[in-house]
């Protein structure tokens, strides 16, 4: 899959901006502030209805203007696609894929398959529980369309159930029957997103490992392991056995929503005993492993969007990461960087063509 051009109008710093793009590397130079990583979130944007740096959809409209719209036409199997995405102030978003409207903007994710490796990215070690969750959930979405939907509608019932525990508190009642009309549903689409979960980390963990060996060199152990409290016990004993909890607390205290993944490095956690150069590695090492999942399981090669990430490793991991993705394995890959002759050396020795745009 090809993004043959890109069309920005008030999206952001871009008043009216267009790219034509090389079907293999694109890389966009610059100082700090001129937009480099805003133009990959408009391809990141095209892709998933959203920003990837800020989901609040005004904040990406340009100042002093009340709409932005994003235009790519791109060539996917040997058939073009043109996606455009516009936003206007006090109205929702419309994705439009060759002029027809989507009605659900869940039905477009997955048809631009996309992975993007950025600074950002070091909120799935630093960060809560809910960030890895995005990220499992959003790998395992793009290339399934019936986990998304149970998402969905999983998230709706907690937030009645939720809503349900408060009203009991509110107004000194309970009813347990009502109560399970919830449990049954939490369940019912909860159970099959724990199971998809738990075989996607049997997939995913040695491909991440084998990514993570290559950047490194050997010289690390690393894992990536799920932790949910349904490997204990099924969601209906969960729920039964957590009532009293619930109705303290006023919200549902277990389920799928307060899984997580647990990242350790050489057997303790990388948030705490691994190196910047270290959990820089393992997060490129786990943008890498994503890629190759979605590839295997969409049979289309995804985007790939490094947003400044040579920045803080040493010469042999740059090195490494280039070998990687310097393979007919990878398809068009677009980078950021502050520094223009350093990109421009790093791509010199990528055997593969390459645009160098220049941002002022």
């Amino acid at each position: 899959m090809i993004l043959k051009s890109l069309s920005l109008i008030n999206y952001k710093n871009f008043v009216s901006k267009s790219f034509d793009f090389d079907a293999k590397i694109n890389c966009f130079v610059g100082n700090n502030g001129v937009g480099k990583t805003n133009v990959l979130d408009a391809i990141y944007h095209l892709s998933f209805g959203k920003s990837y740096f800020n989901p609040v959809t005004s904040q990406n409209i340009h100042h002093g203007t009340d709409f932005f719209v994003l235009d790519g036409q791109y060539e996917k199997e040997d058939r073009s696609e043109k996606v455009l995405l516009s936003a206007k102030k006090g109205q929702k978003k419309v994705i439009k894929r060759n002029g027809k409207l989507y009605e659900r903007f869940a039905d477009h994710i997955g048809f631009l398959p996309l992975v993007i490796i950025s600074p950002a990215d070091r909120d799935l070690i630093t960060e809560g529980s809910d960030t890895r969750r995005k990220f499992i959930d959003g790998v395992i979405s793009q290339s399934d369309t019936t986990y998304l939907s149970d998402l969905l509608k999983y998230t709706k019932a907690l937030s009645q159930r939720n809503a349900l525990l408060k009203y009991f508190s509110a107004n000194n009642t309970f009813n347990q029957d009502t109560l399970s009309v919830y449990n049954d549903q939490l369940c019912h689409y909860g159970n099959p997103i724990f199971e998809k979960r738990k075989l996607f980390i049997e997939t995913f963990s040695p491909i991440f490992q084998e990514r993570y060996e290559a950047i490194s060199g050997g010289t690390e152990q690393v894992s990536v392991t799920y932790a949910s409290k349904l490997s204990e016990m099924p969601l209906e004993h969960l729920l039964t056995n957590a009532v009293a909890k619930d109705r303290a607390l006023q919200y549902t205290s277990t389920g799928i929503h307060k899984d997580d993944l647990q990242f350790e490095i050489n057997g303790y956690p990388v948030k705490k005993f691994g190196s910047q150069g270290q959990q820089k590695s393992f997060l490129i090492a786990l943008k890498l492993a994503q890629f190759d999942f979605i590839k295997a399981e969409n049979k289309v090669t995804p985007i790939l969007l490094l947003d400044d990430i040579f920045d803080k490793l040493d010469e042999h991991r740059v090195s490494q990461i280039i070998k990687l993705v310097n393979t007919a394995h990878f398809g068009q890959i677009f980078i950021s960087d502050t520094h223009p002759e350093r990109t421009e050396n790093i791509v010199k020795n990528i055997r593969q063509t390459y645009e160098l745009f220049h941002l002022e």
